[in-house]
């Protein structure tokens, strides 16, 4: 009677051939000498990807690892990079593949559990992987293709530093998060997870911005200019405020220098935006002094100061509420209709009621 064990093993090693294009055949010091670079190299690039070192004499390196080596080495050799680019540029596209790879594998999960003969089969299992991978991989280079396009004509034509400039920095992140965890399931819980960065990441797009990354229940995300920042984030908060499926959003921004490094940003402007979310009200946006002197003018908008509060590294800071124009008058018209029945001692109509409650 066959070993399941083994049958697992076994069909273990056919999907990985398929994946790695080959067997592991190398050990580490035999793939570095026939890619031509050190040991030392080798090992730190293989680290900065995110796979644990291995012992010297397990083979567990195939072509493909050796000709990814060669390419890297030719572009050390070309000037293209130096080798601490190298290996920051290797840690980052560790850390972003890895994520898309296991969800990947999640997605074939899916469709192996909805098709249990693949399963059974381990050459029908390894066939469909085969046919599979060719697709995975026109969609990941068309997107990457187009996002190079994209970041490119913004770089190419700046005039400025892009490494360090003026934008705008958001972040949006769901209020009550912690308590919806401690009642929902893991799937109600994925479920809402994936529903919120669908319409995250649609609204930033839609609105001209970009995505820094997903931190679960927030988004950071960063935008060129103020005015596009702000219809972000106002258009965030009206999303989750229409959908049934997600909770309240608050939100805080800043203007100022920030520094982009390998897909994220760093310095006080984040600094000073993250701080302003964490004392945001649900459903409101909260920007600083330099954002709102930025937006004072724009017609779309209107901008309240608030009260100085205090938050970790800013003993007295100075926030406002952004809002859009048109939901301002509203107010101001509903409260004056509001006083106005009050003083004719006239009911206010059940409607009219849900109406500003809605806005």
């Amino acid at each position: 009677m066959p070993d399941k064990d083994d049958d697992f093993a076994a069909l273990q090693l056919g999907i990985e051939r398929v994946l790695l294009g080959g067997e592991r055949k190398y050990t580490r010091g035999q793939a570095a000498e026939k890619a031509g670079v050190t040991l030392d190299r080798a090992s730190t690039l293989w680290r900065a990807l995110g796979f644990a070192t291995t012992d010297s004499d397990e083979p567990i390196f195939t072509d493909g690892d050796v000709h990814a080596l060669q390419v890297t080495v030719g572009l050390m050799d070309a000037g293209i990079i130096d080798p601490q680019t190298a290996t920051s540029a290797a840690r980052m596209l560790g850390q972003h593949l890895s994520r898309l790879a296991e969800w990947q594998v999640h997605m074939l999960r899916s469709v192996i559990d909805a098709n249990p003969e693949l399963a059974a089969d381990e050459r029908q299992l390894a066939r469909f992987i085969e046919r599979l991978l060719p697709d995975l991989e026109q969609m990941q280079s068309f997107a990457w293709r187009r996002h190079l396009a994209a970041f490119a004509g913004r770089v190419l034509a700046a005039r400025e530093d892009f490494e360090s400039r003026q934008q705008v920095v958001g972040f949006a992140d769901m209020v009550g998060y912690t308590s919806l965890t401690r009642r929902a399931s893991e799937s109600e819980l994925g479920e809402l997870l994936e529903r919120f960065e669908s319409v995250a990441s649609t609204v930033i797009a839609e609105n001209h911005g970009q995505v820094v990354k997903m931190l679960g229940d927030e988004v950071l995300f960063i935008a060129d200019d103020p005015v596009r920042g702000a219809t972000i984030a106002l258009t965030l908060l009206e999303a989750a405020e229409s959908d049934d499926d997600l909770p309240p959003l608050r939100c805080g921004m800043a203007f100022g220098r920030v520094l982009g490094r390998y897909g994220d940003v760093y310095g006080s402007t984040v600094n000073l935006a993250s701080r302003l979310t964490s004392v945001a009200r649900p459903g409101t946006v909260l920007i600083d002094i330099a954002l709102a002197d930025e937006l004072s003018e724009v017609d779309e908008f209107t901008v309240r100061s608030r009260r100085p509060v205090s938050v970790r590294g800013y003993s007295r800071l100075k926030p406002s509420v952004l809002r859009w124009a048109s939901d301002e008058q509203a107010g101001l018209l509903d409260l004056a209709q509001q006083r106005a029945a009050e003083l004719l001692g006239l009911e206010e109509d059940p409607e009219d009621r849900k109406r500003k409650k809605r806005r």
